[in-house]
């Protein structure tokens, strides 16, 4: 099963920071990334900046469309209007199967703010105590999201709160 997670960081380059980690991580079969996105916001600018990191294991990457799509409902939707939104809201129904609902955009928008980033990843096979004590020297970090089950997502809280 593959789980989307949204990590903020209280600075605009932690998330590259735990992306590298992660990198490690990866090598010692950890976790298996699958795909991953950032969203960097440095101060004084009006929007943050978002790119996808390509994956190279291919099966079950989002494509740089549901990124865009994503990012554009919880950065750029309320920047657009509220006939845009609403359309955009009617086709974002769809991804309420994969954990990403109303509250999760609206967790998402509310916490990555200007002089913050985030890390956006789709993993599987996650050794989450091990990824936990690797991003302890990274910069102070929240988990904000996940489509794993209420039970999972308290146990992961819990873990990187440790």
């Amino acid at each position: 099963m593959s789980t989307l997670t949204v990590v903020k960081f209280a600075t605009p380059a932690g998330a590259d920071q735990a992306l590298a980690k992660l990198d490690d991580l990866q090598k010692q079969n950890l976790v298996r990334v699958l795909d991953a996105a950032i969203v960097s916001w440095p101060s004084g600018s009006k929007k943050p900046s978002t790119r996808q990191i390509h994956s190279t294991t291919g099966a079950g990457a989002m494509s740089g469309a549901f990124w865009g799509f994503l990012f554009g409902l919880i950065f750029f939707v309320p920047l657009l209007g509220a006939a845009i939104g609403a359309a955009m809201g009617a086709v974002s129904g769809s991804l309420v199967d994969v954990g990403i609902n109303d509250d999760f955009i609206k967790k998402t928008r509310e916490q990555i703010t200007e002089g913050t980033s985030a890390l956006f990843l789709l993993s599987e096979a996650a050794v989450r105590e091990r990824i936990a004590e690797s991003f302890k020297d990274l910069p102070p970090y929240e988990l904000i999201a996940s489509n794993l089950t209420a039970d999972e997502e308290a146990k992961l809280k819990e873990i990187f709160a440790a």
